[in-house]
């Protein structure tokens, strides 16, 4: 199993969510890696257009992020990949940004650990700044002004994806309209791709329907057998009448 992806640093771009839209919508269409590749270029290279050098070359690195999102995945991720892709087809619209939320989650564990400390922050106080995120993240990945950068790249990606509303004082940001989602086979998945970005694989089912990288959605109650029953890889172990620890099956977890 991949695992570096647990400690990388991995966007290093602003992800739109128009961009991973207009991905997934090109491999549901059945494009390969360089069809893929060349449509995204054509399509998004206004985006990339600046008198900066620096500007024009984040075309290709913007395009690795969409493609390894929902195309070139780590092999532990395709069962997930390939289930989100079935589920983009039969969720409306407006819930569509719970599949990409996860996928990115999944891939890029970063983006997790930014919503985690975000999702904290703003069930604290009510509005989050950028530099405590920052802080918060640096702690855990490291003292390095690229790691300050980078989550200034994901939070302006939150804003982007309307999940995150600027306020009246520069760098300070409150929550956007939460997402309900009721069905629970979106639930599942979501909650599946949380376990994924989660080195260890494993969590209990409170923490992970109440976990912070989750802010942007009001999930309804699930129960641990719903878990099961409309997921594959996912193994429940009682802990008790009322706490569930949900894993995702043949995990090489570290010890929690």
């Amino acid at each position: 199993m991949s695992t570096n992806r647990y400690t990388q640093v991995g966007i290093d771009r602003l992800v739109r969510l128009v961009w991973l839209e207009k991905t997934a919508a090109l491999v549901l269409a059945g494009n390969r890696a360089q069809d893929l590749k060349a449509i995204l270029q054509e399509d998004l290279q206004e985006a990339f257009v600046s008198s900066k050098a620096e500007v024009r070359g984040s075309l290709d690195k913007t395009i690795t992020i969409l493609m390894k999102v929902w195309l070139t995945v780590p092999a532990e991720l395709s069962q997930l990949q390939a289930a989100g892709l079935e589920l983009l087809k039969t969720t409306s619209e407006h819930k569509q940004l719970a599949l990409h939320w996860g996928m990115l989650m999944a891939g890029y564990p970063f983006w997790a650990a930014v919503a985690a400390q975000t999702g904290r922050l703003l069930k604290l106080q009510g509005t989050v700044a950028a530099a405590q995120v920052q802080r918060r993240v640096r702690e855990q990945y490291g003292e390095r002004e690229t790691v300050a950068r980078r989550v200034r790249y994901v939070l302006r990606s939150f804003l982007d994806w309307g999940v995150l509303k600027e306020t009246g004082e520069k760098g300070v940001y409150e929550l956007g309209p939460a997402l309900q989602l009721d069905e629970p086979q979106l639930i599942a998945w979501l909650i599946q791709a949380l376990l994924q970005a989660k080195e260890n694989g494993a969590a209990t089912l409170r923490e992970l329907t109440d976990s912070p990288s989750l802010f942007p959605f009001c999930l309804a109650p699930i129960q641990a057998e719903t878990l099961v029953a409309t997921t594959p890889g996912i193994e429940v172990l009682r802990q008790g009448m009322d706490e569930a620890l949900i894993m995702l099956a043949n995990h090489e977890r570290k010890k929690m």
